[in-house]
């Protein structure tokens, strides 16, 4: 284990600079200055940053492992995909959910469903084994944490409503050091919280000010000393961002990716032969939808007409309205008849039955270019000033949330009342009035407008890693790592080069790699693995499709005759099981920044799996468990992995650790000799 970096100019043959040239290496940093003296001071082991699911499991191993954990999230509740963002219907593999072979916060909270509502399905949904209502996820997930806290005798610092403004960076320019935030309330006189949309609000609480809406506190972190700290130089606090977009890795301003990655043999689906960071995966905000006995007043909003030209049942083995009211159906009061249409079968739609909406050609709102792209790129939080002292306002295009809010409302009058369809014409969809919008804070979304109180997103800010053994320019998992298509189609040989070619079979080769690169073998003869690639830093688990939801060619997205982006679901398909290597987890630069959930290492194309439910908590258990161990034993995360291949105990006995704990960090049999992985669905 060596206590120094990896040389970042370090070189290897089979990796091109060119695939990380033109994204950006910071020197920059964001320095914590309010314009008043915050209210409180806060001391934390653990600040984490973000309290969806990755954010959740974090703060859970933190807290049975007894550390003071500060949890910060920008709504009042915890959950992010289950909760905040609608999307409470589990993303699970059959294989994976047969066996319950997940971390054990993943599976105490899918038990805790079941105990909840006395069945895991309270929705009968047929997407998922288990669809719930998104307001009891945060209640289970609040005692979830209460009772980690009193079992590990940890301390939780819960603070909803709050957001990250700045971060201070040492002299070193490797630690963060503090952490200013704003936590907001509803200002006196002023409507309560969650009466507006996101879009509307969003600038007021990245905003140091009081404002005739919001009341604000502003809060330090800072790193709890106690009398036992040492004077080693490794960190006394670690930074987790969990955040949805990668907001403290924009901050910190640490090298990452956006959007597509140009095409390699490491990418060889990539869209573009050149990385784009506008065309990220689509955004939603999710609403709940209720069945009626009657019909009900069904008013079209006054920006209907220019989003109708966007909505669509997509296909036609799927342009029946009981089957996309039942897809994500998240309450069902009274079973109804048993139906099927194209060979789904459901229960049809009754009176009382809750659906949740998350329909690509629905209210999927999927921009992508630079005039309207959602997640700012560093060139545009330059142009911004929002990487200028206190200028920090969330990274994301305001009028774009816009207009994905309008789409969500615009589809719901659609799906009641419209009778076009994009893809499909003339003739498919017909009126369904027996419904209703459900609003109000006492309503599954728990606002007052009816949507989601954050959208849900599947593609942010992904880090580049540090330099590795085998990727010198920073580590990344990609395409190739964990994807069951075998290349052997016509497109791969002619859109890529004949060295490329070979360089992709031969990574996908497995023990007959230097075989295919010296010529030895053939590359359409070698044998290719049935598996994904095996990390000996492998730190958590996850498995599902790559499932793209593409971005549109056009701005804005709903331009009539509009069309995804040619080549984006190239990539999509099955993948096999895969894991999640620590050094996925590690940025560069900072030293005491760990990332989870969807900011990871990953490249477009492998986020497209490594983004739902079951991953975001097991890349949070692995997050909470490293700084635990960090913190315990006077080590850096980086130096845990920066001797590879070579041996690392230290990397061991964290892999013990986290085994012993329950959380999983290869899936069965996982070794370079077995090649059976094709039954795992």
């Amino acid at each position: 284990m060596k206590r120094r970096r990896i040389v970042a100019g370090f070189q290897a043959t089979l990796f091109s600079l060119s695939l990380v040239s033109t994204y950006f290496l910071p020197n920059s940093t964001i320095v914590a200055a309010p314009p008043r003296t915050p209210d409180k001071t806060v001391n934390c082991e653990m600040l984490v940053v973000g309290g969806g699911l990755s954010g959740v499991a974090t703060a859970y191993e933190g807290l049975l492992a007894g550390r003071t954990v500060c949890l910060t999230e920008i709504t009042d509740w915890l959950g992010g995909q289950i909760s905040s963002q609608g999307t409470s219907a589990l993303d699970e593999r059959p294989t994976q959910r047969d066996r319950q072979f997940y971390s054990r916060g993943y599976t105490e909270l899918r038990n805790r469903i079941q105990r909840h509502y006395g069945k895991l399905n309270p929705g009968e949904c047929w997407v998922s084994d288990s669809c719930f209502l998104p307001r009891d996820a945060h209640t289970i997930l609040i005692q979830m944490l209460k009772d980690a806290e009193k079992k590990g005798k940890g301390k939780l610092e819960w603070f909803p409503n709050t957001v990250i403004k700045e971060v201070n960076i040492n002299s070193s320019g490797k630690i963060i050091d503090g952490a200013i935030a704003i936590q907001h309330q509803a200002a006196k006189g002023a409507p309560p919280l969650n009466t507006f949309t996101l879009a509307q609000t969003i600038k007021d609480a990245y905003t140091y000010q009081n404002s005739s809406r919001l009341s604000k506190s502003i809060i330090r972190f800072v790193p709890k000393v106690g009398k036992k700290s040492t004077t080693s130089n490794s960190p006394q606090w670690y930074v987790v961002d969990a955040s949805e977009t990668g907001e403290i890795i924009a901050l910190a301003d640490v090298p990452y990716r956006l959007g597509i990655d140009g095409r390699s043999f490491l990418e060889p689906s990539a869209s573009s032969a050149s990385n784009d960071p506008y065309c990220t995966q689509g955004f939603t905000y999710t609403f709940a939808m209720e069945a009626t006995r009657e019909p009900q007043p069904q008013t079209m909003p006054p920006f209907y007409l220019q989003y109708s030209p966007y909505f669509s049942y997509e296909l036609k083995r799927l342009a029946n309205f009981g089957l996309v009211f039942t897809y994500r159906r998240i309450w069902n009061s009274i079973p109804g008849q048993p139906t099927q249409f194209n060979g789904v079968k459901f229960t049809a739609p009754t009176p009382g039955d809750i659906s949740m909406q998350n329909w690509t050609w629905g209210n999927d709102y999927r921009p992508g270019t630079a005039k309207d792209n959602l997640v700012y790129t560093r060139q545009q939080l330059q142009a911004a000033g929002q990487l200028k002292p206190g200028g920090w306002m969330g990274g994301l295009r305001t009028e774009t949330l816009r207009k994905g809010e309008e789409n969500a409302l615009a589809y719901y009058y659609w799906l009641v009342a419209g009778t076009t369809d994009s893809q499909l014409g003339k003739g498919v969809k017909e009126p369904q009035t027996r419904n209703r919008l459900l609003t109000g804070l006492n309503s599954p979304m728990g606002t007052v407008h009816g949507l989601s109180k954050y959208p849900y997103m599947r593609e942010g800010r992904r880090i580049i890693g540090r330099p590795s053994w085998g990727q010198p320019q920073g580590f990344t998992i990609w395409e190739v790592d964990i994807s069951r298509r075998n290349y052997n189609d016509e497109y791969y040989r002619k859109t890529l080069t004949a060295d490329t070619y070979r360089q992709l079979k031969a990574t996908l080769a497995g023990l007959e790699a230097a075989s295919v690169i010296t010529g030895q073998v053939s590359p359409d003869k070698a044998l290719r693995r049935s598996r994904s690639t095996i990390y000996p830093d492998a730190v958590g688990i996850g498995h599902y499709a790559i499932d793209f939801h593409p971005c549109m060619v056009q701005s804005p997205p709903e331009t009539p005759g509009n069309k995804e982006r040619p080549g984006e679901r190239r990539g999509a398909g099955q993948a096999y099981p895969f894991q999640i290597a620590l050094r996925a987890m590690i940025p560069q630069k900072i030293d005491n920044l760990i990332v989870g959930g969807k900011s990871i290492a990953t490249s477009h194309i492998a986020s497209a799996a490594y983004r739902v439910h079951s991953f975001e908590w097991s890349s949070g258990a692995a997050a909470g468990t490293v700084v635990a161990f960090a913190l315990k034993n006077h080590i850096a995360p980086y130096q845990i992995v920066d001797d590879l291949p070579k041996p690392e105990p230290q990397l061991q006995a964290l892999k013990r650790l986290l085994e012993q704990n329950g959380n999983p960090t290869a899936f069965p049999d996982t070794s370079i000799f077995n090649q059976n992985w094709e039954d795992w669905r």
